[in-house]
């Protein structure tokens, strides 16, 4: 094992007789080199990118939401919600009530997400980043407010400010009675002023944040609520998660972040490794340069390997030599590589050098580095240069074994 690495480093940084083959190896290396540090930047900027998205998510999703299992609507009237309340791991805790309502305001109408919360909870979970404009307060005193999405305020088109600036949520009494001539008296109406505007967030641009109590009195349900979302005090716990749904049974579905929106982390990290997937592509092509640059140095070294073919090395030694070259080169581009890569984006992540655009929701690119995509950068271009240095030394050995049979014949 030993001899065949000796020669393999001998014949990689020694001068060759053909200038040729030393600017064919260093195009080898070269193109390792740089498909590795593409890799490393390209999954970083991707990282970075999908923090920032999930980021923004997670300011306007709970950490974990109680659904129940079936139906839209359950009781807290038991002790095990008592409990629940009463975990210290939970820093915050409100009950939710949702409906679609048809909001209006000076004639303009929009069909928006009417959400129900307690006014106490808002401020342990929100600030005032959330907002476009406006206060954070849904109520204050015994006056309710109501907290506009970005897509509900342009829709309705409804200022902040002034005495005429009330919208009229409606919606069909589920409990009205079917003997009702007139359908109007089959349409609850409440008034409520908007207090702010949300920033935009995908998702949460058609909501109307009101007061639970408020919730619950338009829309006749005094009794049941829709959800509880709740915070703990490590981000996304996977064992608070278990020991609530151990708390509540089957009857109730706990959903962390990634679970009450699965589509946008699968559309988030399916980009990332669609894209690392192209780039792998592209860098099996340079890759590809290892076989040009074994079969110039096979062919340089012929006469070295009729010397110890006569010393008695067998032709498997001889592959071995040429074969640990490819990985030495593959090695020692990607090593180079993925440094670089990590210093390219260590300098981004402190200096932002790379920037974007005027009025993108960030000044430059995020970058987030993880070790881990490090190691799989690394087992995959080893992987396809030993599987390339494996290839490209056994067929050109055999291909010189058969040329020097043809010619002793």
């Amino acid at each position: 094992m030993k001899l065949p690495i000796f020669f393999a480093k001998r014949y990689l940084f020694s001068k060759k007789s053909v200038n040729a083959i030393n600017i064919i190896s260093s195009i080898s290396m070269i193109g390792v080199l740089v498909s590795t540090a593409a890799l490393v930047i390209v999954l970083s900027f991707y990282n970075g990118l999908e923090r920032f998205i999930l980021s923004q998510y997670s300011t306007f999703s709970p950490e974990y939401r109680i659904e129940p299992s079936s139906g839209k609507v359950f009781s807290t009237n038991s002790e095990a919600f008592k409990k629940l309340r009463a975990l210290p791991e939970i820093t915050s805790y409100s009950e939710v009530l949702e409906d679609k309502v048809l909001a209006e305001f000076n004639q303009q109408q929009f069909i928006g997400r009417l959400k129900g919360i307690e006014p106490n909870s808002l401020h342990q979970i929100a600030n005032e980043d959330m907002l476009l404009e406006g206060k954070l307060e849904v109520k204050e005193d015994s006056t309710n407010y109501a907290i506009l999405g970005t897509t509900v305020q342009a829709n309705l088109q409804v200022p902040l400010q002034g005495d005429e600036n009330q919208i009229f949520l409606n919606i069909p009494d589920k409990k009205a009675s079917p003997n009702n001539i007139n359908p109007l008296e089959d349409i609850r109406t409440r008034v409520i002023k908007p207090n702010a505007i949300l920033g935009y967030q995908p998702g949460f641009e058609d909501l109307i944040i009101v007061p639970i109590d408020f919730a619950k009195d338009l829309l006749n349900e005094h009794e049941g609520i829709s959800a509880i979302e709740l915070y703990g005090k490590n981000d996304n716990s996977t064992s608070l998660q278990k020991e609530i749904q151990a708390l509540l049974g089957k009857d109730f579905q706990v959903k962390n972040r990634e679970q009450q929106n699965p589509t946008l982390y699968k559309t988030v990290r399916s980009e990332k490794w669609i894209v690392f997937f192209i780039v792998t592509i592209i860098g099996i092509i340079a890759i590809f340069n290892i076989i040009g640059s074994l079969t110039m140095l096979v062919i340089d070294k012929k006469q070295d390997m009729v010397v110890l073919n006569s010393l008695g090395a067998s032709n498997n030694l001889i592959q071995n030599i040429f074969y640990y070259q490819g990985i030495l080169i593959a090695l020692i581009g990607s090593v180079t590589g993925a440094f670089l890569g990590l210093v390219f984006c260590l300098l981004q992540d402190h200096f932002g050098f790379v920037t974007t655009s005027e009025g993108s929701l960030f000044d430059a690119y995020p970058v987030d580095i993880r070790y881990m995509d490090l190691v799989l950068i690394f087992i995959t271009v080893m992987a396809v240069s030993t599987l390339v240095s494996y290839m490209a030394s056994r067929l050109n050995i055999r291909g010189i074994n058969k040329r020097g049979a043809l010619e002793s014949n």
